[in-house]
């Protein structure tokens, strides 16, 4: 199949490794298409919710649709607010951690790197 609609009601829940207080939920997995690669998914990150400081090797874009959400890289902590994106090369080490009061709803899409 060369596209795929996925439905609000069809996104299911997975485990994100490393991630705490958070629900990951997954909308388009490489499968879904011909020669698909990208991966997407709607992360539910609740108060005091995040993802431990460390690295994967894909490529990754963040955007927050609600609430907010602190940044932190090797050199820097930011925070990011509803609108806000993050671009990340594979290999790059970061954390998000919610400080806020409110669920922060971020769209995740990553890129596996391609298999040799």
């Amino acid at each position: 199949m060369s596209y795929k609609i996925v439905r609000k009601h069809e996104a299911y829940a997975y485990d994100a490794p490393k991630h705490y207080n958070m629900l990951a939920t997954r909308l388009h997995n490489p499968e879904d298409v011909n020669d698909g690669r990208m991966v997407m998914g709607l992360s539910h990150l609740l108060p005091g919710g995040g993802c431990e400081f460390g690295s994967n090797p894909m490529e990754s874009i963040y955007y927050i649709i609600s609430g907010e959400i602190t940044l932190k890289t090797a050199d820097m902590e930011t925070v990011l607010y509803p609108g806000d994106t993050f671009h990340c090369g594979g290999g790059t080490e970061k954390g998000v951690h919610n400080y806020g009061t409110e669920t922060c709803q971020m769209l995740v899409c990553v890129l596996p790197p391609q298999q040799s």
